[in-house]
C-alpha cells in the first residue's frame, strides 16, 4: 500500500501539538486535510522541588551510578531546578563521570547543550523495552543505584524492568503537564471530537491523550468523546503513545515505522481515507466465502450443518444458536450428585462421566452445542506440573517456576498419550451426543496456562509472571513456545478424536495492555492457529480487557470469543466484520428475575442486528448460585427472540 498518494481527500483532521503547532497545520494542509490543531499542554516546572535537588546531591556525591534521561524537556528543568540550591557545575561534573543513558535525540540534545555526551542512546522506535535493551546489552544494574528522570505519569514498567534486574530505582519528575495558558481551542476540540465533527485525530505525545480525557471530564462530556473516537480514525505517533491510549481505552488504528511527526503525517494521509470508509460503511462481508473450512453438503454429518457450526462459518441461520460455558456445573442437582461421589480430578479423568455429565446438561437446558468437561490445567501435568486441586482454593500448582532457569525442566508434549482420558472424553462424547449436536474440545491458551504455571494458582496482580515476561524475555519465548507447541498437539489429538470446533480460554490474558500483547503474546498464538486442523473453527476467547479484542482475530476460520465488559456491537466493530463472534451476556445477569434476563438477552441480540456469525454465549461460565430454572429459560428466550 506505499503506493498509494499521502492525500487526507478534505478529511477533518484534529490534533493536539503544542511546540510545533502551526507546523503540524502546515503539514496537514500539505497533504489535503483540513486541520484543526489545539496545543493541549504545557510543561509547568515542580516548585520548590526538593526531590530533584536531593537526586542531584546523590549523583555529586556518588550515591547514583547510572542515570537515565527521558527527555530532553525534562533535563533542563532538572538543572533550573538545582540551579539555586547546589553547584550545577558540580552536578554536570558528576554526570560525566557516571553512566548516562539517553531515551532518545531530544535528551541527547539537551545534554549537548551543556558539553555532556550520553555513555548510551536508546536506538528507535525510544520505547522503554528498547530501553531495558540496551542496559541488557551495555550495563550491569545488580545492586546498582539508578536515577530515573520521569516525565508524566510514572511507567511502572519501566521501573518494574529495572527492579528485576536488581536495581534500586531513584526516579525524579523536574515537570508536571497542565493545560495550556488558553484552552479554549483544546475545548472547541473536545466538543467537535464528541459530537462527531472530525474524521481524523492525530496524537504526537503520550500525555495528551491524559489531557483530553481531564478536559472532556471537567466538560462533562466523557463518555460523547469516547463515542467519537470510536467512530474516527486515530493515529499514534509512537510505541509510547500507543501505549498510553490504549490504556486510557482508546484505540488506535495506524502508527508510522518512525516516532516522527513528519512520517505520523504522511502515513496517516495515505491510510486514512480508507479506514474511514471502512468504519462507515457497516456491511457484513460473506464470511463463509473466505473460510478454509468447507460448508458440509446435506449428505455429511448431521452436525456439519448445525446452527453452530453454520455461525461459526459466518453463514446464514434460522435463529441464533446458543451454548452456555461452564452449562455442566455446581448449579445443576445432577452434577451435584456425581460430585459427591468423586473428586475434580478424578471426574476429569473419567470418560464415561465426563460424558453422562455433559449429556445430561445438553438435554436439560436444550442448547445448541456441547463442549467436553474437562478442565484448563490437565495438560500441565504431562508437562512436568505438579497439580492439585484443593477445595476452597481450586487449582494449585507444587513446583511452579519461580526463575528463567526453572523454564529448562518444563517438559515437551512427546507423549500425547499421557492425556489419553481427555481425548476418550471426546470420542465417548460424541459417540453418546444426539448426531446433530457439534461437540467441542477446548484448551487454556498459553498466557493463562503460564501464568497458573508461574504464579501456581490463582492471583490479582501476575507480579511473578510480569517479572520473567519483561526481566527475561528470552526465558518467557521459551516457555510460552513449549506451551504453544503443547496446545497445537492437544488440540489435533481432541479434533481425531471428534471434535467438531475447538475454544481457546484465555481467563487471565486481560491483565495485559494491547502492546504487551503483541509482543509477549501474540506470535505465540499465532503459532498455533497455523498449527491446529484447518478443517474445524477455533473460538479464541479472551477476558479482562476489550481493547485486546482488534488482536484476537486469530485466521479465516476463528470466531472471536466476547466477554461482558463491552456492548457486543462495539466489540464487533472492533474485531471486523469479517469475523463470527460468540457472547456476551454478564453472567450474573443469570441471578436476576426472568423479565431482566428477557431484556438483557433482547439487547444482546439486538446489538447483533441479525447478522450472520453470531453465537449466543455467556461472557464467561455460569455461576454456581445460577437458579436452573433461569438458564433454562434464557436458552429458550434467545430461540424465541432469535427466530427468523
Amino acid at each position: 500500500m506505499t503506493d498509494r498518494k499521502p492525500d487526507f481527500g478534505g478529511l477533518r483532521v484534529a490534533a493536539l501539538e503544542s511546540r510545533r503547532a502551526d507546523d503540524l497545520t502546515r503539514m496537514i494542509e500539505k497533504h489535503g486535510g483540513v486541520p484543526f490543531v489545539s496545543p493541549s499542554m504545557r510543561e509547568v516546572p515542580i516548585e520548590p522541588n526538593r526531590t530533584a535537588i536531593e537526586f542531584a546531591y546523590s549523583v555529586i556525591t556518588g550515591q547514583i551510578s547510572v542515570v537515565i534521561l527521558m527527555t530532553g524537556v525534562g533535563f533542563r528543568h532538572l538543572l533550573r531546578a538545582t540551579e539555586k540550591h547546589l553547584d550545577n557545575q558540580k552536578f554536570l561534573d558528576a554526570l560525566s563521570d557516571i553512566v548516562t543513558v539517553c531515551r532518545g535525540p531530544k535528551p541527547v540534545a539537551a545534554m549537548k547543550e551543556v558539553g555532556l555526551k550520553p555513555t548510551h542512546r536508546v536506538p528507535e522506535p525510544n520505547t522503554w523495552r528498547e530501553l531495558l535493551t540496551t542496559l541488557d546489552q551495555n550495563v550491569a544494574l545488580m545492586n546498582q543505584n539508578v536515577g530515573l528522570q520521569e516525565y508524566g505519569i510514572a511507567n511502572t514498567s519501566l521501573i518494574a524492568g529495572l527492579e528485576a534486574r536488581g536495581a534500586t530505582v531513584f526516579p525524579v519528575r523536574p515537570y508536571a503537564w497542565d493545560f495550556p495558558e488558553d484552552p479554549t481551542l483544546l475545548r472547541q476540540n473536545v466538543r467537535a471530537l464528541a459530537s462527531g465533527q472530525r474524521d481524523v485525530v492525530m496524537f504526537t505525545s503520550a500525555h495528551q491523550a491524559v489531557n483530553l480525557l481531564r478536559c472532556a471530564e471537567e466538560m462533562n462530556l466523557v463518555n460523547e468523546l469516547r463515542q467519537g473516537l470510536k467512530r474516527m480514525v486515530v493515529a499514534s505517533i509512537g510505541p509510547t503513545t500507543s501505549q498510553m491510549l490504549e490504556e486510557s481505552e482508546i484505540r488506535v488504528d495506524l502508527e508510522p515505522e518512525h516516532p516522527k511527526m513528519g512520517h505520523l503525517v504522511v502515513d496517516t494521509a495515505r491510510r486514512a481515507g480508507e479506514i474511514h470508509t471502512n468504519r462507515h460503511t457497516i456491511q457484513m462481508m460473506p464470511i463463509h466465502d473466505e473460510l478454509p473450512m468447507n460448508a458440509a453438503d446435506n449428505t455429511g454429518p448431521a452436525w456439519q450443518q448445525s446452527l453452530f457450526l453454520k455461525a461459526c462459518r459466518g453463514e446464514p441461520t434460522e435463529r441464533t444458536p446458543i451454548w452456555l460455558m461452564r452449562q455442566a456445573g455446581r448449579y445443576m442437582a445432577e452434577y451435584r450428585e456425581v460430585r459427591a461421589k468423586t473428586s475434580f480430578l478424578d471426574l476429569c479423568k473419567n470418560p464415561q462421566l465426563c460424558s453422562e455429565v455433559m449429556c445430561t446438561a445438553v438435554n436439560k437446558l436444550g442448547v445448541d452445542a456441547a463442549i467436553i468437561f474437562s478442565d484448563l490445567l490437565p495438560i500441565l501435568e504431562p508437562l512436568g506440573f505438579d497439580l492439585e486441586f484443593v477445595k476452597g482454593d481450586g487449582p494449585v500448582i507444587h513446583n511452579p517456576i519461580r526463575g528463567a532457569a526453572e523454564v529448562d525442566r518444563v517438559k515437551e508434549l512427546d507423549e500425547p498419550g499421557s492425556l489419553q482420558f481427555v481425548y476418550d472424553t471426546v470420542r465417548q462424547t460424541r459417540a453418546d451426543m444426539p448426531e446433530e449436536i457439534p461437540v467441542i474440545g477446548f484448551s487454556g491458551s498459553p498466557f493463562t496456562l503460564a501464568s497458573y504455571a508461574i504464579e501456581g494458582g490463582g492471583s490479582r496482580a501476575y507480579t511473578n509472571t510480569k517479572q520473567l515476561m519483561y526481566s527475561d524475555p528470552g526465558a518467557w519465548d521459551a516457555l510460552m513456545s513449549r506451551l504453544s507447541r503443547a496446545i497445537v498437539v492437544y488440540l489435533n489429538e481432541q479434533i481425531a478424536a471428534g471434535a467438531n470446533c475447538v475454544q481457546l480460554f484465555d481467563s487471565w490474558v486481560g491483565c495485559l495492555s494491547p502492546s504487551d500483547y503483541k509482543q509477549f503474546v501474540l506470535p505465540h498464538m499465532r503459532r498455533i492457529f497455523e498449527g491446529v486442523d484447518p478443517s474445524v473453527p477455533v473460538i479464541n476467547f479472551g477476558t479482562g480487557n476489550p481493547m485486546l479484542l482488534p488482536l484476537m482475530r486469530g485466521d479465516r476460520r476463528t470466531v472471536v470469543g466476547v466477554d461482558w465488559r463491552i456492548d457486543l456491537d462495539a466489540a464487533w466493530k472492533m474485531i471486523g466484520a469479517d469475523r463470527p463472534v460468540q457472547g456476551n451476556l454478564e453472567p450474573a445477569v443469570l441471578l436476576g428475575t426472568p423479565e431482566l434476563i428477557k431484556e438483557r438477552a433482547a439487547q444482546v441480540l439486538q446489538q447483533a442486528g441479525g447478522r450472520p456469525g453470531h453465537i449466543f454465549n455467556l461472557g464467561h461460565g455460569v455461576f454456581q448460585q445460577t437458579p436452573v430454572e433461569n438458564v433454562i429459560a434464557l436458552v429458550e428466550m434467545v430461540k424465541e427472540l432469535s427466530a427468523v
